[in-house]
């Protein structure tokens, strides 16, 4: 599903935030990425997104090279890809509802289907009777799982999350783990960057550690 071969990426500053990274991750797989701070974690996921581009290396996505895109195919390329974010990033002037169908809308779904996909998001993550809600009035742990829901509602290949349980108190986090798990056992790919190693170790799965932009350890 997402192969990087001797990829780095330096930035205009001279700052090399990834070296020679090479790692492949499996379609159906679930890894976590881990690293102290700076260490690469989010530049990777970036460049999966094609939100960054690498210096140099090829990086492969569902059978696709990354760098062989051009500009107009990228939006079709980040449909296939649910992104959840430490913080959130919902929207506090629009309702549950509508901050999950917002990939949707974009995408130009009917209204019908639209509204079926985001029930069926929200009864995934357990909010199915928040959907009228503003997002402010819910707990922390409540809109990071509309942010989760807001990922899947596309039914993606890949989910990626960026620290996704760094707010949350640890029994809340392990719930959002959960919740990855879950996706993945129904075939989506997820790789999911966190520091919290004590909830990872937990989790009894592969491991990918980035030192310095450098993956030390990918097994």
């Amino acid at each position: 599903m997402i192969e990087f071969s001797h990829v780095s990426k330096r930035y205009p500053t001279g700052h090399d935030a990834l070296r020679d990274v090479n790692f492949s991750l499996g379609r159906g797989e679930l890894a976590f990425l881990t690293g102290h701070s700076g260490a690469g974690k989010s530049t990777l996921l970036r460049l999966i997104m094609l939100m960054e581009r690498p210096s140099s290396g090829t990086i492969q996505v569902a059978g696709q090279t990354l760098t062989q895109l051009k500009s107009a195919e990228i939006p079709f390329h980040r449909r296939r890809i649910g992104v959840v974010f430490q913080n959130h990033q919902l929207l506090f002037d629009r309702s549950v509802f509508d901050n999950i169908a917002l990939p949707l809308h974009i995408s130009g779904y009917h209204l019908d289907d639209i509204g079926k996909r985001v029930r069926a998001a929200l009864d995934k993550v357990g909010l199915l009777s928040k959907e009228k809600l503003n997002p402010v009035t819910l707990s922390t742990g409540e809109q990071q799982r509309i942010g989760i829901a807001r990922a899947i509602v596309n039914r993606p290949q890949l989910i990626l999350a960026d620290e996704p349980t760094g707010n949350l108190d640890p029994e809340l986090s392990a719930e959002i783990m959960r919740l990855f798990m879950e996706f993945n056992h129904h075939g989506t790919t997820v790789l999911i960057a966190s520091h919290d190693l004590a909830l990872i170790n937990q989790m009894d799965c592969r491991v990918l550690t980035l030192n310095q932009g450098r993956m030390t350890q990918h097994g």
